[in-house]
């Protein structure tokens, strides 16, 4: 949602129009993850400013948090492991981690144990869309094991993204393995700011309960800087 940043909103018009769509839909709080990889630039800094700046014209009717996208690269695991508060969501010890659709080397592994020695909670973004995880979707599950939840994308659950993406978001969800439900919003049109057709959705076929906690209960603690209330060991595959 920061204007002219990585492949986000186009501009300050785009930003605030997509504020004002998640307003409408019912969205209080909006966590923004310009992304941190080998192709954009990721200045904490810079995005605060931006982000300071969106939360001047949006006004109280909706609060504002900042994390970023970030991508499991070795130059980018030091730089977390040295300063992690460069790139975890604001106040929290949440850090929202991507992997590569073409290989999830061992080593990750490894890495994903040392942030979780430090307190820190790695955020798996949209496994369901991820080429290597919807193969060996199992591999979800073991990266729960060693201190990882899992966030799916709203268009996943009403279909947008395909079958495939859907199929494994009903996976997931049967093994326990969903902690969140996210716009992973980019502009107005293709990837909007929405939330409620999901999560009408998630409440016809899982019930509101669970549907209020994805959605609302878990995502609060996080941006609170607490545990997550919702927290169950995931079924084996």
């Amino acid at each position: 949602m920061l204007p002219e940043q990585d492949d986000g909103a186009s501009s300050w018009e785009v930003a605030e129009e997509m504020c004002r769509m998640a307003i409408q839909d019912g969205i209080q709080h909006v966590v923004c993850t310009p992304h941190a990889n080998e192709r954009y630039e990721y200045d904490r800094g810079a995005a605060q400013a931006k982000l300071n700046e969106l939360q001047r014209r949006a006004g109280d009717s909706v609060r504002f948090s900042l994390g970023c996208d970030f991508h499991l690269s070795f130059e980018n695991i030091q730089d977390a492991l040295a300063a992690p508060e460069s790139f975890l969501i604001t106040g929290s010890d949440y850090l929202l981690v991507e992997f590569s659709d073409y290989a999830i080397p061992p080593a990750l592994g490894e890495a994903i144990q040392r942030f979780a020695a430090m307190g820190i909670v790695p955020v798996i973004t949209h496994p369901e869309r991820n080429l290597m995880m919807l193969r060996k979707p199992e591999q979800v599950l073991r990266f729960i094991e060693i201190g990882c939840v899992v966030q799916v994308t709203a268009n996943s659950v009403t279909g947008f993204w395909g079958e495939g993406p859907k199929r494994m978001v009903h996976w997931l969800m049967a093994h326990d393995a969903v902690h969140f439900v996210a716009t992973d919003a980019h502009d107005t049109k293709h990837r909007p700011p929405l939330l409620s057709e999901a999560r009408a959705t998630m409440a016809k076929e899982y019930g509101k309960e669970l549907a209020d906690i994805l959605f609302h209960d878990n995502p609060m603690a996080v941006v609170t800087g607490i545990k997550l209330p919702y927290l169950p060991s995931s079924k084996p595959a």
